[in-house]
């Protein structure tokens, strides 16, 4: 959701900065020439929005607009969570051509991050973090997945099987086996999200992994590990999960 601060008055925050980009930086420093020249890697969060944005307001020039979009949302994460009407609310002046666009990219890169050509393996915690974060941390809801794997410990299916809340979600163990089963899954790995940011399991993820736990003996499709997926903190990681932490009884 947007930055619950007061909005303050972009075009005053605007005019205060008297300059225009291209009479602050360097030709080659522009964005659009920056990337071309070094490549997409070596631009700044605020100068890949700024290349989406194409120009500033009045008396706000294309970066600082991009920054104080940026600052407004709270991060570029709830930036990119925001449908188009949600970003036109954030700053006098974004128009339905600039939000779209914003929109549109934020979702069109999320598409491409959920794309497998090739099977992904699963040899660790990790790897399932990085299969899965760049979606599920977008959500401001929970979201439960169900990754089947072979026995090569390759995904070979994922399923949605349930959206909860903002802080729980309700599923049967009937609704987690369905697609495994039909792809005819080794075993499977449980994945969903903490719109909270924390990872850390509460008693319900304790309790409903043991129940799932129990489903998949008796159907001979082990539950490799459940992955809950956060973001990173100071003293913490941006997941967690069962089976590193010793919360996953062997099988």
């Amino acid at each position: 959701m947007p930055s619950s601060q007061p909005k303050e008055n972009v075009e005053d925050s605007c005019v205060l900065s008297g300059r225009t980009l291209r009479s602050s930086v360097s030709p080659g420093e522009m964005p659009r020439e920056k990337l071309m020249a070094r490549g997409r890697k070596t631009l700044t969060d605020d100068e890949l929005l700024a290349i989406f944005l194409r120009t500033g307001l009045r008396g706000c020039n294309v970066l600082d607009l991009a920054r104080q979009l940026k600052q407004r949302a709270g991060s570029l994460t709830a930036l990119g969570r925001l449908e188009a009407v949600e970003i036109m609310e954030l700053m006098k002046g974004i128009g339905p051509a600039k939000a779209a666009t914003l929109a549109a990219v934020f979702e069109l890169g999320k598409r491409a991050l959920q794309e497998s050509p090739e099977l992904n393996r699963i040899t660790k915690p990790q790897d399932v973090y990085e299969l899965m974060a760049n979606e599920l941390r977008y959500e401001m809801q929970e979201h439960f997945y169900v990754l089947s794997l072979n026995m090569r410990n390759e995904v070979i299916h994922r399923s949605s099987v349930a959206t909860g809340t903002l802080s729980r979600v309700t599923l049967h163990p009937r609704d987690v086996f369905r697609d495994p089963i039909r792809h005819a899954a080794a075993r499977i790995v449980l994945v969903h999200n903490h719109p909270s940011g924390n990872p850390a399991p509460s008693q319900q993820d304790m309790e409903l992994t043991e129940r799932l736990q129990r489903a998949g003996q008796i159907m001979a499709i082990p539950v490799e590990d459940h992955v809950i997926i956060g973001t990173k903190g100071a003293d913490r990681e941006p997941f967690y999960s069962f089976r590193l932490a010793g919360k996953l009884a062997a099988i």
